[in-house]
């Protein structure tokens, strides 16, 4: 007997090693090489990018007698939007090119280049010179964008399917602690030597109250610290991407289109493409809108609504920052290693609470004589409050963005995947100018920080509302990843059998109302489930199952054109590579026990062949969702909140050997003894 070939769930990217599926954690990626160096390139790369913009910032907001022509007010935000800039501009070509040519040897030119960008920004701190600093923060942005659609179309060529989220999660995580870093050694830097009254970070947020005379005539210590950090992360980084194992291109005979307009058109018409990805893909920027929100307002909120100083934005962004880091981690162990879509809208709602709370939370502070310090600061129950909405809002932020990353990576062909995240680079960009353009016009119109983050969560519903009815994929894999981690407790055997890709009929045993939810929930991609027509008469359930492309079916008794119907739709579904799954019984079970199989899957594979995956599930008969408990027979409380079930696979069988007598007696062995 020949070997059976690895299921496609579980076999490893085109590029990855042999080894590269079943590892017992997604720490265990930072040990390897088809992943560390990546990791640590991009790592650096972000630290980089904010020791710079901080560093700049900082010394030309409290140190600004030294550069003749900013103004201090203002120049955060031109900072900024410098640096976003060519997001908008070159993201598509850099998605071309991501796409031709090998993502190891590009990452290397990237971060040659990051030196040289570092040399003219070091040349900037020592020489004061604000036109060098602007020059370096565009060059900076243009090194950015250039290595987003490299990093996020480098991990699913080196990952398998399984590690695709634990993966993304360590690249959220590690971004968001080394922009943490970032800020807290720009600052530090930035700030040595400015005062000798205060410490290094409150040099930083406090300059502006020490006089002119004595920041122009103390020695510039920190523009050299700057200066020499910057380069220094820029060498490390480089010699971390000399060990990123070579990368394959997608698409080595591409023609690059360098016009950044007429490309920047044809990589956004290219992710509508794709529903289900443009949606992912808007999902995200809407992310990034929120975040921008929220990190652009902190100095504004710490001095206004929390009268505290300047080094409390610091712990501020360390509870955002670990927020996100934790939430994205915690994504692998949630999603079971899958790529779990049904975390985004729980994401969504934590977001949106935490941000609520955190308005109300922001009007429950008592009064300050003074700018608190940290030290005061954390001495407040009240401000421990803010503290956690912080650290929540953020977590939940991960929860939401690594499953929509993964799901872009895994749904979007290799072909053009770097330039679908390039795509996504420029609705970011777009959707954070838009942010920022809200809180300018909010605060004109007399709305505080706190009412500011409260327009923000209110819109999160509003968006997420408007999101997840366009694609109710997402809240009903949310639905069923609730209630497979409260009601019941799933035990799968061989749900490795489920295939991730390619046409196949699944079909299983009818016991209660949330069989299809069950199976939803452990399925590695969407399926078209065969329901019974008078599901589809209820104006909610009827508009979610059609838009979630559920089947209509009836007897043939009932409707025998809508039977047909349906048979055709099935024979299409497949055609086109879909899963499909049907209860062949045809109705739920009264008794526990198994009905006849009715001849719907031989009338499916005369239509159109696939291979059947016979399913059968056990331990629902009795739960709060079966008929049994819902006659009063047994109390569906007791047995419904602690619920263990178990859905096993059965194999593969070919569509020439299907009959429907074996097709029960295969269920009904997958089933045993227990209903």
């Amino acid at each position: 007997m020949s070997e059976r070939p690895m299921p496609v769930a579980q076999r490893a990217a085109p590029d990855a090693p042999p080894d590269a599926t079943g590892h017992g954690s997604q720490f265990a990626l930072l040990r390897q090489r088809r992943f560390a160096p990546f990791f640590w390139t991009q790592f650096l790369g972000a630290m980089n990018d904010n020791v710079f913009k901080i560093g700049f910032t900082s010394l030309v907001t409290y140190q600004a007698a030294r550069f003749s022509g900013v103004d201090p007010k203002t120049v955060a935000f031109l900072i900024s939007a410098i640096f976003i800039t060519p997001f908008v501009l070159f993201s598509a070509t850099s998605g071309q090119v991501a796409d031709k040519y090998d993502k190891a040897v590009l990452m290397r030119w990237v971060k040659t280049f990051e030196i040289a960008v570092m040399l003219i920004g070091a040349a900037g701190f020592w020489m004061h010179s604000a036109p060098l600093l602007y020059l370096c923060t565009f060059l900076m942005g243009v090194h950015s964008t250039v290595f987003g659609p490299i990093k996020y179309a480098y991990l699913p060529q080196k990952l398998a399917a399984d590690e695709l989220v634990g993966g993304n999660g360590l690249v959220e995580m590690g971004t968001f602690v080394a922009i943490l870093i970032g800020t807290i050694m720009g600052g530090i830097a930035a700030g040595i030597g400015a005062s000798d009254a205060v410490s290094p970070v409150s040099a930083v947020s406090k300059g502006a109250s020490a006089t002119v005379a004595s920041v122009t005539s103390g020695p510039p210590v920190g523009a050299w610290w700057l200066g020499g950090l910057c380069i220094g992360i820029a060498l490390i980084g480089r010699v971390a991407s000399a060990f990123v194992p070579p990368c394959a291109p997608p698409q080595p005979e591409l023609r690059i289109n360098w016009n950044p307009f007429s490309e920047t058109w044809r990589n956004l018409r290219l992710a509508h493409g794709n529903r289900t990805v443009f949606l992912s893909l808007l999902g995200i920027s809407w992310l990034w809108f929120v975040g921008a929100t929220f990190l652009a307002s902190f100095f504004n909120f710490a001095k206004d609504v929390l009268s505290a100083d300047p080094d409390v934005v610091t712990l501020l962004l360390a509870m955002f920052s670990l927020g996100i880091g934790i939430g994205s981690l915690l994504c692998e162990r949630l999603s079971r290693r899958r790529i779990e879509i049904g975390l985004v809208p729980l994401g969504s709602i934590g977001m949106s609470v935490f941000g609520i709370d955190l308005f109300f939370a922001s009007h429950a502070l008592p009064a300050a004589p003074h700018l608190l310090t940290v030290g005061e600061f954390v001495r407040t129950l009240a401000h421990w409050r803010v503290l956690a909405d912080l650290f929540l809002l953020a977590m939940f932020g991960g929860f939401y963005s690594v499953p929509l990353y993964a799901l872009i990576q895994s749904r979007c062909a290799p072909s053009h995947r770097a330039r679908i995240i390039a795509a996504n680079n420029i609705l970011n960009s777009l959707f954070m100018i838009v942010s920022a353009l809200m809180a300018m016009g909010l605060t004109a119109a007399g709305v505080g920080i706190a009412g500011i983050f409260l327009t923000t969560a209110l819109l999160n519903i509003v968006v997420a509302a408007y999101i997840y009815t366009l694609v109710p994929e997402f809240l009903l894999r949310f639905v069923a990843w609730v209630l497979v981690h409260t009601v019941y407790r799933v035990r799968l055997v061989h749900a490795e059998r489920i295939p991730a890709e390619g046409a196949a009929v699944l079909v299983c045993n009818h016991v209660s109302y949330v069989d299809a939810v069950v199976i939803m929930a452990e399925s590695p991609r969407p399926i078209r489930f065969v329901m019974d027509h008078q599901i589809f008469r209820s104006p909610l359930m009827g508009r979610l199952f059609r838009q979630a492309k559920a089947i209509p079916i009836a007897p043939a008794h009932e409707d025998p054109a809508l039977l047909a119907a349906a048979y055709e739709t099935c024979a299409a579904a497949l055609a086109e590579g879909e899963l499909v799954c049907i209860f062949p019984e045809g109705k739920l079970t009264k008794t526990g026990d198994m009905s006849p199989f009715r001849h719907g899957v031989t009338e499916i594979l005369r239509r159109h062949p696939a291979p059947v995956v016979p399913m059968a599930l056990r331990g629902l008969w009795g739960s709060a969702f079966s008929r049994h408990a819902a006659s009063g027979q047994e109390r569906p409380v007791r047995r419904g909140l602690t619920s263990r079930l178990t859905l096993a696979v059965g194999e593969p069988v070919a569509p020439g050997d299907v009959t429907v007598d074996e097709l029960q007696r295969t269920v009904a062995e997958l089933r045993g003894a227990r209903r």
